[in-house]
């Protein structure tokens, strides 16, 4: 399903529908998934479509640009060591319509569960959508079409052992790459004394026959003041 698309279009899946139908400049847009359907009059000359997976930040509505996935199992890391492993993370499905100059975004959704959770304290914590993953240390088998892979680095610069139970990742941030079968990042994580982390991606597909996601926020012209994301309140 992922990649760009003739329209007029009909895409059906074990979860999802999809459907574009033709009436001279206007195009009638239709989508089923999991029993909500959506129904949109799209007036434009565009003949073309493009789905790719982008930032799970969109649904069930814009609440966070943050991402928190905590691990199933604990990591141990030897002092002024590294280590790379594998997470999952939630993908949410862009449609895009080809405009004059580029794709303008009409329609996200999910395959994925939507949870949040507080980083933090009550007080000045921060409201993060919220994935549970296992860790791996080989690449897992997903549902390209629910979640993703991201093979984290996870750097200890202290002098000392450090226990890695979750991940907070900014999603403006996020380069995501994506093939017919599979959508990973790369990332991170750089722990520094004191149990304080610096997380950022890693603008590269994680194998080179890729295609490159067009960025979510890119496409709605979201002015992006920083990328990383500090971890302060434990990792």
């Amino acid at each position: 399903m992922y990649g760009s698309h003739d329209i007029p279009i009909i895409l059906r899946s074990e979860k999802l529908s999809l459907s574009i139908e033709m009436e001279g400049d206007v195009k009638h847009y239709s989508r089923e998934c999991f029993g909500e359907t959506v129904n949109k009059i799209i007036h434009t000359k565009s003949s073309r479509i493009l789905i790719n997976p982008v930032e799970p930040m969109s649904l069930p509505k814009e609440l966070t640009p943050y991402l928190l996935i905590e691990f199933e199992k604990l990591v141990i890391i030897e002092a002024e060591s590294s280590i790379k492993v594998y997470l999952t993370f939630p993908i949410e499905i862009g449609v895009f319509i080809s405009g004059k100059k580029k794709f303008e975004i009409i329609d996200v959704l999910t395959l994925a569960n939507q949870k949040f959770t507080l980083y933090g304290n009550p007080r000045d914590g921060i409201i993060c959508k919220y994935w549970s993953s296992n860790v791996h240390a080989s690449m897992p088998a997903t549902e390209p079409m629910r979640e993703g892979v991201i093979q984290l680095e996870i750097i200890n610069t202290s002098t000392h052992l450090i226990e890695v139970t979750k991940a907070v990742f900014n999603a403006y941030a996020m380069k995501i790459y994506y093939t017919d079968d599979l959508v990973a990042m790369q990332a991170k994580m750089r722990v520094m004394a004191g149990e304080i982390a610096e997380t950022d991606f890693i603008n590269l597909p994680l194998k080179p026959s890729m295609r490159k996601s067009v960025e979510l926020y890119t496409a709605r012209k979201v002015q992006v003041l920083g990328t990383k994301f500090v971890m302060e309140n434990g990792i």
